[in-house]
């Protein structure tokens, strides 16, 4: 199991913040994630499977850009 923070981008809103928590827990291989949109992260804990690649693209389906994973 491994813990990723992720700086997101473009997120003005609650809903937005629903919105990428959403598409995060679809990602296989995902236990737990919290989005934030006062602090603009994802804090993400999932299987040590799961890429940097695939959440990126979870998250930019969205309409949201990952930023910088941590």
């Amino acid at each position: 199991m491994k813990k990723v923070k992720i700086t997101l981008d473009g997120m003005h809103c609650a809903s937005c913040a629903n919105n990428v928590e959403k598409a995060i827990r679809k990602v296989d291989g995902i236990a737990n994630v919290s989005v934030s949109l006062m602090t603009k992260k994802a804090i993400i804990e999932a299987d040590d499977k799961v890429s940097n690649e695939e959440l990126k693209k979870a998250i930019e389906k969205t309409g949201y850009r990952a930023v910088k994973f941590e």
